[in-house]
Formats: structure tokens, sequence, C-alpha cells
């Protein structure tokens, strides 16, 4: 690893907690191979901190920052500008340092695009199940709509927040492309077509690796692809259900990597090549 020194670059990620965050790893080996003096660390903010942190963050120079949960609709109004895909998905996980402040970016949906195509997924003009309707179903439909699917389902325990949902991103999309649907409606679902479902929702999420959001193996008959944004387990219960049914299915680790890459870019001025990105991929999650 390069020597910092006087002229070395810091970023990091703040977050509470932090300490599981691989963060620091992807940017410490981006800068590695290419060669950039950048430094990256973890930094815990307790609650009720993140004002000050932010605020000390820039008059300490530092480049750029990601954060995570629980801050990244709280940071908006932290910033001196935002980045328009950022500002219509309502939440911000990258700032890049400008004069006055740090600018706010979403890189968690373009680095979720970027990891469908590496894995081979392709979401155009496709009819698209997203289960949830939390603020990741959100950036998710968004996500999907600017990006040429056909349509989504949106399926969640609470058939109000889906409705919720679906209504919200018709309205922006101005057209209906939304549905909502309760959970224990699935079979409801027209044709008998089978769809690319993207899971976006924290069940599965390690210590809780026994629990899927839909059970029934019926469901997984409908399933081509799962794709389960979860990245602890390796492999979801939602991915084991997936398998058996016979369908493809990928966990969230290629997002966390695309979207770091894409905040490293940022910073940088730097792109990234598919080739790096599998090195560090290789690297970090194997």
């Amino acid at each position: 690893m390069k020597p910092i020194n006087g002229h070395t670059e810091i970023a990091g990620v703040i977050g509470n907690p932090i300490g599981h965050t691989l963060s620091p790893a992807i940017h410490n080996m981006l800068a590695e191979e290419t060669g950039y003096d950048l430094a990256y660390a973890a930094f815990p903010v307790g609650t009720g901190r993140l004002e000050k942190a932010i605020e000390g963050a820039f008059a300490l120079g530092i480049k750029g920052l990601n954060i995570t949960v629980p801050y990244k609709q709280d940071v908006i109004p932290l910033l001196c500008d935002i980045d328009p895909l950022a500002a219509k998905i309502g939440a911000v996980n990258t700032l890049v340092r400008c004069e006055g402040g740090y600018k706010g970016y979403n890189t968690d949906m373009p680095g979720l695009l970027r990891a469908f195509k590496r894995d081979g997924v392709d979401i155009k003009d496709e009819d698209i199940i997203v289960l949830g309707a939390g603020g990741v179903a959100r950036a998710v439909v968004m996500l999907l709509e600017e990006n040429g699917a056909k349509s989504v389902t949106i399926i969640n325990r609470n058939g109000d927040r889906a409705e919720d949902l679906a209504g919200a991103v018709n309205s922006i999309a101005g057209r209906n492309f939304a549905r909502p649907l309760s959970i224990g409606s699935y079979n409801m679902l027209p044709g008998d077509e089978r769809y690319i479902v993207i899971q976006a929702t924290s069940v599965g999420m390690s210590p809780d690796t026994d629990k899927a959001v839909i059970e029934d193996p019926e469901f997984y008959k409908r399933v081509k692809t799962g794709y389960d944004l979860i990245f602890n387990p390796k492999v979801t219960r939602f991915m084991e259900l997936c398998s058996s049914a016979g369908a493809d299915s990928f966990n969230g680790s290629r997002m966390l990597l695309y979207q770091g890459i894409i905040a490293y870019e940022y910073w940088t001025g730097m792109s990234v090549s598919d080739e790096l990105a599998d090195r560090v991929y290789e690297k970090v999650f194997a």
C-alpha cells in the first residue's frame, strides 16, 4: 500500500454503526491499483452529530464521503447542492467536495444498474417484480422506470405502503408504470410469464438468514431471475428458493462494489474498467 503523506487526499464513510463496512477495502484497493494518492477510512457518527461531522469533514479538507444508514436522508439539508437523481430518489450516499460544501449524489442505483449489466441481467422492456416498499424499493422502482423496464409490480406486506409507493412513482413518471399488490395476493399475477424479481427488503439479512419475504415455492415458479440486494449472507433464503425453482439468482455484492466505484470515479475523475472491478470483487468478496 502506498505510504500516506502530506499530499494524500482523504475520503471515508459515515454511518452508525459502521464496523461492518467493506467500503475501506474497496476504495483503498482502487486507490492502490490506479495509483491515486487517496486513503479511505470509516467514521462512526453518533446520533445527533451528523451536522457537526459534515462541517468538520469540510473544514478538514476531506475530499469525499460515503453516507450509509441511518443518514442517507438526514444529510440532504446539510448539502450545498444535490444531483437531480438523488433528489428524485430522496436519498444521498455520496458527497463530493465543491466550493462551499458538499454536493450529494446517489450512486446506489447507478451501481445497481452497472451490476445488472455485469451480471447479464437485462431489464429493458421487462415486467419486473419488486419485493418491498421502503426507501430502497422506491429507489429501485425509479431506476427501473428511468432505464426502460416495461412495468413494475410492487409486492409488500403492508398493502397501503405498496399503494402509496406505486402512486408516487406513477405521479413522477407521468404514466401507469407501477402497480401495488399485497403479499397475500401474488397468485393474482396475470398470465404465466416468469419475472425478474428484485428483493429490496432487509428480510434474510444476517443474522436472520433463514427468512424470506415470500416462502411459498409456488411464487418462485414465476421467477426467471432473482436479484437480492442483500450481500450478507452470500446466498440468502430468497436466492435458495429462486434456485430451487430453476431461476438464476444473484446477491447485492456487485451493487455494493459498483456504488463504491462510481463514488471513486466522482472523487478522482478516473474511469474504472470492468477488469479492475472484477479484481476488486474477487479480493473483497471472495
